[in-house]
């Protein structure tokens, strides 16, 4: 837990570790990197507003050194635009506070769950029989290759990389057609149907969150 109100963290770290989990805490962001990077830990939660190092520059410098290290980002704001900085930096998730310490729980546990969706060693993100190669910008369906646009790809990579946890629609239009895109528009339902229609029986893996979004292995 990369946390500067060390009283928190430190309960925190208590709690959790009553909850069978090993936990420690870091108080900046840059002893936080160091020790997200050893390789030897499962699962960070980080604050954004930390010293040293903020918490969404140290997720990105995680991503960019190519780590999958499941990160729980901590904030005390919660607009969309506060959220999408956070995912966009490479984050699975996030909590907003204060928060109950159930929820907490509960959070860790969703995202240790998602692992599976996470690339593999060769870099591929799939689910069901959807497979997708971030690299390449190649998709697959039962090891067969299907064709899609550039923004349907980047809508599928946005629901892959985020597998089990629900965006909401303008979550998705922040994340896949950018802050300046007008979020008054369908764009989203549209291209989920593009989407699905082109996965053929393996577009069920979306799932439609009635009012909200989607996700897919939620």
């Amino acid at each position: 837990m990369v946390e500067d109100d060390r009283r928190l963290a430190e309960l925190l770290a208590k709690r959790l570790r009553a909850e069978g989990h090993e936990a420690e805490t870091c108080a900046n962001g840059l002893d936080g990197l160091a020790r997200a990077s050893s390789g030897e830990v499962d699962l960070a939660i980080v604050d954004v507003m930390l010293p040293g190092l903020d918490g969404v520059t140290l997720t990105r410098e995680l991503r960019e050194r190519g780590m999958s290290l499941p990160v729980l980002m901590l904030t005390a704001r919660d607009t969309v635009d506060d959220r999408v900085r956070g995912l966009r930096s490479g984050a699975d998730d996030y909590l907003v506070k204060p928060f109950a310490f159930a929820e907490l729980v509960a959070r860790i546990d969703a995202v240790s769950r998602r692992v599976g969706g996470e690339p593999g060693k060769d870099g591929i993100l799939s689910h069901g029989p959807v497979s997708l190669d971030p690299r390449s910008r190649r998709v697959w369906v039962n090891d067969a290759e299907i064709e899609l646009t550039a923004k349907e790809f980047d809508l599928l990579l946005c629901l892959l990389e985020h597998r089990g946890r629900v965006l909401t629609r303008a979550e998705l239009k922040e994340i896949v057609w950018d802050f300046s895109f007008d979020a008054r528009t369908k764009v989203v339902d549209l291209y989920v149907h593009y989407l699905r229609k082109k996965l053929g029986e393996a577009g069920q893996v979306i799932e439609t969150i009635r009012g909200v979004g989607y996700a897919v292995g939620r």
